[in-house]
């Protein structure tokens, strides 16, 4: 792989950790609002690598550039040792109520045999303001530093223009959407998830045991896996599906599948794969265009979170993740808006759906010193 440095000082435009990788990359000239033409540059030989992130509508504009620079190592990105910033919670994005009622008119839907979605993915968000300015980088690190694979990504939106402008888009996520390797694919859906007991081991492994047994989230699973799959097979060969396992991350466990496939050196790029797929069952639902009409009703405009971040170079290689476990931070450093969703199916309980993204939301904000929603919030 390819490696330059940026000699500049500044603060990155773009970072994406990884426990094998970190890519780190400053801001550039050449930018994309479309993902397409992305690809079309790659492909060209114009330019060498594309990062950024794709929002979570196809089609809307993205937040893509060639950076200027580019700096690729094999370890993960190491975090500086920042204060924790003080943050105060002060609106839910619904409220509890509202998302409860949210998640019970999808149910009703669901359990309409006549209604053509299965699976929906609906989400929340919280804003939180600081008296002070906050470094994205600083949230970044605290990220980083406190996830045991050291995944974190900070990406800045402004190539997306209008409210984007000087925003950064930051967080750690854990699910891969693609990852290309010369000719070697990999995709790790997670879907079916349970919130973690971290002071009571028992407890923990319970709620563990429970998710590996939980047929709806078996179910749920299976809507994104079979999917995955669906959408390799048409790009890739040597297909495989393995049986799903559990995955932990700071705050949730998860059902997990690592999705693997080959392709020609001069097959799909990472980015292409990435386009084909996203989104997947696992942020908006199944069949795809259904669950996202029905996420526009409910929820309304998304923006890039449950996108992707990542990075293509030349060669194809390159890694999105499912823009999740994020927040926006605003362009001044002083207003935080954190986001966390959960699948949607006929046998969901709304109480116990806004309890996932209380569980899922704390991923972001404890790290920030946040680590109980106050009522009204959670």
């Amino acid at each position: 792989m390819s490696r330059t440095s940026n000699t500049t000082g500044a603060d990155p435009a773009f970072v994406l950790s990884r426990p094998q990788r970190m890519v780190s990359a400053s801001a550039g000239a050449t930018m994309f609002r479309s993902a397409h033409e992305a690809v079309t540059a790659l492909r060209s030989g114009r330019i060498s690598h594309i990062v950024g992130a794709l929002p979570f509508t196809p089609g809307a504009p993205a937040a893509l550039w060639a950076p200027d620079s580019v700096t690729i190592t094999q370890t993960p990105h190491e975090p500086g040792a920042p204060a924790t910033p003080r943050f105060d919670l002060d609106a839910a994005l619904p409220t509890p109520q509202e998302h409860r009622q949210r998640v019970a008119t999808a149910v009703e839907l669901l359990a309409d045999p006549a209604h053509p979605v299965r699976k929906v993915v609906l989400a929340r968000a919280v804003r939180a303001a600081s008296p002070e300015p906050v470094r994205a980088q600083d949230i970044l690190d605290l990220m980083v530093a406190s996830d045991p694979l050291s995944n974190g990504f900070l990406v800045d939106l402004s190539v997306a223009g209008g409210r984007y402008r000087g925003t950064t888009l930051v967080g750690s996520s854990p699910e891969i959407l693609v990852r290309r390797t010369g000719n070697e694919v990999l995709s790790h859906p997670l879907a079916g998830s349970a919130r973690r007991v971290l002071d009571d081991p028992a407890a923990d492994r319970a709620a563990a045991e429970a998710l590996l047994a939980s047929s709806k989230d078996h179910a749920e699973h299976r809507f994104v896996t079979d999917q995955v799959g669906a959408v390799l097979r048409e790009r890739c060969a040597d297909v495989d599906t393995p049986a799903p396992e559990l995955t932990s991350t700071p705050a949730m466990w998860h059902l997990g599948t690592p999705i693997t496939a080959t392709v020609p050196l001069a097959g799909p790029s990472a980015l292409e794969l990435a386009i084909a797929l996203h989104p997947t069952p696992a942020v908006c639902g199944t069949p795809t265009a259904a669950a996202a009409r029905v996420i526009a009703e409910l929820e309304g405009e998304r923006g890039f979170y449950a996108g992707a971040v990542g990075w293509c170079d030349a060669d194809g290689n390159g890694e999105w993740m499912v823009s999740i476990r994020c927040a926006e931070l605003a362009a001044d450093g002083t207003a935080l808006l954190a986001y966390a969703g959960g699948g949607i199916v006929a046998e969901s309980d709304p109480a116990a759906e806004l309890a996932e993204t209380t569980g899922k939301l704390q991923r972001i904000l404890g790290p920030l010193g946040i680590t109980e929603l106050p009522v009204g919030v959670g």
